[in-house]
C-alpha cells in the first residue's frame, strides 16, 4: 500500500526519506529509504547522513535503502501522528494533544537540524510556537518533568541558534510546567437516525480520514448516519456524524453512481456533527429513483483527494492499537499524557 497514511515521510531539501508505518509504530525501524529529486540540492547532506558509499550509490540511482537514523525515525513518527494519528473513543484510543505532539516533533526538528539535515518544512521555532499556542503548559502535566527536561533542552538549542527570545521562552516555560492533569471533553455520540413515513433513502458511511482536518473525527468506522426525507412540497437531506472530538468547518457531499447532488454544511452540537439541507427538483428525483447507489462523503470531495479505504483505516488501527504494549520509553509524550489521563 503507497497511501501516505502507509508511508511516514520526511522532506529534506532535494529529497524524502521515507520509513515503513509499521517498523514506525512498532518501535522496529531498521531501515529507510532516502529518494532523490534534486541531487546538488541534497548532497550537502546525503554524504553526512549515509556516508561516501550509499551516497555514491543513491547519486547514480536517485535512491537508497540504509540504516535507519533512530532520530529520523522519532520525527517521522510524530509528524506522522499529527495528520494521521486515528483517535477513537468508540475503539478504545485516546487523543493525542496537538500541543505535546507539536513540542516533541519541536525538540526532535532541532536534533535532526544539528547533527544530520536542516531542510525540513517546519522549523523546531515554528513548531515551539504552534505548541505554546496550543496550550503545552496546560497539557504539560501529567509528562511535567519530561516536559521541563525538553524546555531546558529546547531552550540551550534557540540560544546556540541566537534565537534569544526562544530560549528565554523555552526556558520560562520549564519554569511554569506543573503537575496537573487536563481533562479532555468529547461529544457524545449519537445513534443512527430512524426510519419513519417519508424516507426515501437512508444509510451509514464511514469517514475517510484523508478527506476531514486530523482530531476533529472518531476514527471508527460507520459513524455517519443519513437519511433522504420526502416531505409535502420537496424532500431534504440529513446527516448527523457521531464521535466529534473538535470543533471544525465541515461540510458532506450525497452523491449517486459517484455524481454529486447535494451538500450540506455540517455544525458542532451536543451529539455530535449534524446538518439538513433541501434538496432541488433534480435532487429529489435522483433519491426518488431505486437504481443506482449512493454514498454520502464527509469532507473534502473531489477526484484531487487521495482517500484512504476502510482496509487502509483497519490496518492503521490495529498497529496503532499494539502500541499499548510498547514500553514507555518506545511511545510519545503526547501518548503517556493520554495514558495517564484515563487513570
Amino acid at each position: 500500500m503507497t497511501h501516505p497514511v502507509h508511508t511516514p515521510v520526511l522532506a529534506a531539501d532535494g529529497g524524502l526519506i521515507r520509513f515503513a508505518l509499521t517498523d514506525l509504530l512498532r518501535a522496529s525501524a531498521l531501515s529507510m529509504r532516502i529518494e532523490l529529486a534534486d541531487a546538488s540540492a541534497a548532497e550537502p547532506w546525503l554524504t553526512r547522513l549515509v556516508g561516501a558509499e550509499a551516497s555514491v550509490a543513491a547519486l547514480r540511482d536517485g535512491y537508497v535503502d540504509v540504516p535507519a537514523s533512530p532520530e529520523l525515525a522519532r520525527l517521522a513518527l510524530l509528524l506522522w501522528a499529527r495528520r494521521w494519528w486515528p483517535a477513537s473513543p468508540l475503539l478504545g484510543i485516546p487523543s493525542l494533544d496537538p500541543a505535546l505532539l507539536d513540542f516533541e516533533a519541536a525538540v526532535a526538528t532541532a536534533d535532526v537540524a544539528e547533527g544530520l539535515l536542516d531542510g525540513f518544512e517546519a522549523t523546531p521555532a515554528e513548531l515551539f510556537d504552534q505548541a505554546v499556542g496550543a496550550g503545552l503548559v496546560a497539557a504539560a502535566g501529567p509528562v511535567a518533568d519530561e516536559v521541563r527536561l525538553l524546555c531546558e533542552q529546547l531552550s540551550a538549542w534557540f540560544d546556540r541558534e541566537d534565537d534569544l527570545d526562544r530560549a528565554e521562552a523555552a526556558a520560562s516555560l520549564a519554569a511554569r510546567v506543573a503537575p496537573g492533569q487536563r481533562a479532555y471533553a468529547l461529544a457524545a455520540g449519537s445513534g443512527p437516525a430512524a426510519s419513519g413515513e417519508g424516507v426515501l433513502a437512508e444509510g451509514r458511511a464511514s469517514v475517510d480520514w484523508a478527506r476531514v482536518p486530523p482530531g476533529v473525527l472518531d476514527a471508527a468506522e460507520d459513524t455517519v448516519a443519513w437519511r433522504i426525507v420526502a416531505t409535502r412540497t420537496a424532500a431534504r437531506l440529513d446527516v448527523e456524524v457521531s464521535g466529534a472530538l473538535d470543533d471544525a468547518s465541515l461540510t458532506a457531499v450525497a452523491t449517486r453512481d459517484g455524481a454529486p447532488f447535494a451538500e450540506v454544511a455540517l455544525h458542532l452540537g451536543s451529539a455530535g456533527f449534524a446538518g439538513t439541507t433541501d434538496l432541488d427538483e433534480a435532487g429529489a428525483r435522483l433519491a426518488a429513483t431505486s437504481s443506482g447507489r449512493i454514498d454520502l462523503i464527509v469532507g473534502a470531495a473531489g477526484p484531487d483527494v487521495d482517500g484512504t479505504t476502510s482496509e487502509d483505516r483497519a490496518e492503521v488501527i490495529s498497529l496503532v492499537r499494539a502500541r499499548e504494549s510498547l514500553p514507555p520509553e518506545a511511545r510519545t509524550l503526547a501518548e503517556r499524557a493520554a495514558a495517564d489521563e484515563e487513570f
